[in-house]
């Protein structure tokens, strides 16, 4: 019986020729991440422990994204502690602000992850490097504290469920789209636990950004990992990240699937998940005219140069309405520049829309656009919980950067082709 990719990958990382579904394995580790939330509590237990080194000081990273640049005392001091623990064992990656962006769009960007790898981050979001070819799942800070000790992660191997995305995805709609149609298919807990491996035309015609966009929010379908096999795509994206090696794997045709669902990508349309999951998807269509307050365009799952020129594009020559704060936000300082390069800064300046330093910010309730009671946010942002964003009586809708654009133009829930359309 043939091995699904994520199979494959959990297998080369553990001295077993082959792993099944519901095995329990100890696999080593090609990267563990931590950021200014996480990694304080996973440098307590590792120091409260007594070792004295870490399993390899070029297998860690520690990125400051959350709460940074420092809000507050609090924050402060737990960036200081990630700042002193990578001078303490001579961190090759330790990314400061000014260097730093979003970690999950950062460690793509700079090499740092590769298809094949084996990868642990104490962030949920940790999933995203899915979108190279790699296993990437999110982890306790107590299982990061044992991967610096270690390098290892003990973990179950999960069943795959294939998702399979016949055609090609429609003027507008992005891999945000997708993924939210899917999660609102399947609901926040119809892959709990399982890998979701996606595929299909639909998927090899997407770019990288939009595949990274799909991964990054397979755990909010309650899935260990999202993964999509490696193509050209990623060769041609990997062109230039460094000289690290690695390997591509793809599924067997003879693998095994929980379940397998199929889409056709024609038939789906910009989406919008409603308070307060993010299975709570419908078209735009379905909900245009609902005012809102704030529009943030950013995070790791849509704050790549991709998602910064489909928002240019968009607010080109016009200004956010009076009513509603436009926040746009870069992930990383590449994607700042670049954007600064092709002059798409100044297209949101002259919006009136507020552009910061890449930071998590209000995605997590951080800071940089906090709602208040009753404030309603369309967010480009992965989660929509109650009081994700701020007051629990504040509402978070979730969009891709096209619906966000536009309605940042008038002031309420909008698709994208009505603005078109007036031009």
């Amino acid at each position: 019986m043939g091995m699904t990719i994520t199979e494959k990958i959990i297998a080369a990382h553990t001295n077993l020729r082959e792993v099944h579904p519901g095995q329990f394995v100890y696999a080593d580790v090609d990267i563990c991440l931590g950021n200014d939330i996480t990694a304080p509590i996973a440098i307590e237990e590792f120091e409260k422990a007594g070792i004295e080194q870490v399993f390899d000081p070029e297998k860690i990273v520690l990125v400051p994204d959350h709460f940074t640049p420092n809000k507050d005392i609090k924050s402060a001091q737990q960036s200081k502690s990630l700042r002193e623990f990578a001078t303490k064992h001579a961190l090759k990656y330790y990314f400061e602000i000014g260097r730093m962006g979003i970690e999950h769009a950062l460690l793509p960007e700079q090499g740092v992850v590769a298809p094949g790898d084996l990868i642990i981050g104490a962030d949920s979001h940790t999933c995203t490097y899915g979108a190279l070819g790699a296993f990437s799942t999110g982890v306790g800070s107590t299982d990061l504290a044992a991967c610096f000790a270690t390098g290892k992660v003990w973990l179950k191997v999960p069943e795959s469920i294939q998702f399979v995305f016949h055609g090609r995805a429609r003027n507008w709609t992005s891999g945000k789209d997708l993924i939210l149609y899917t999660i609102g298919k399947i609901g926040v807990d119809g892959a709990l636990y399982k890998a979701m491996e996606f595929t299909g035309s639909a998927i090899t015609h997407l770019s990288m950004d939009d595949r990274f966009a799909i991964c990054n929010m397979a755990i909010e379908a309650g899935a260990k990992n999202g993964i999509i096999s490696p193509d050209k795509n990623t060769t041609d994206y990997m062109q230039g990240r460094g000289e690290k090696k690695y390997v591509l794997h793809q599924s067997d045709s003879d693998c095994t699937y929980a379940k397998i669902y199929e889409f056709n990508t024609d038939e789906i349309s910009p989406q919008v998940a409603l308070p307060s999951l993010p299975e709570n998807t419908k078209p735009v269509t379905d909900v245009a005219g609902i005012k809102i307050d704030q529009v943030v365009i950013g995070s790791c799952t849509n704050g790549r140069i991709s998602d910064l020129r489909i928002a240019a594009h968009i607010l080109k020559g016009k200004k956010r309405h009076p009513s509603i704060r436009l926040i746009i936000i870069p992930a990383t300082q590449d994607i700042y520049k670049q954007a600064i390069k092709e002059g798409l800064i100044e297209t949101f300046i002259e919006a009136e829309a507020v552009v910061s330093t890449p930071t998590c910010g209000p995605c997590l309730g951080g800071h940089m656009g906090i709602l208040a009671e009753g404030e309603r946010a369309l967010s480009t942002t992965n989660r929509n919980f109650v009081g994700r964003m701020g007051h629990p009586k504040s509402e978070i809708y979730l969009c891709g950067p096209a619906v966000a654009a536009t309605s940042a133009i008038t002031g309420e829930i909008t698709p994208p082709d009505e603005v078109a359309k007036k031009e």
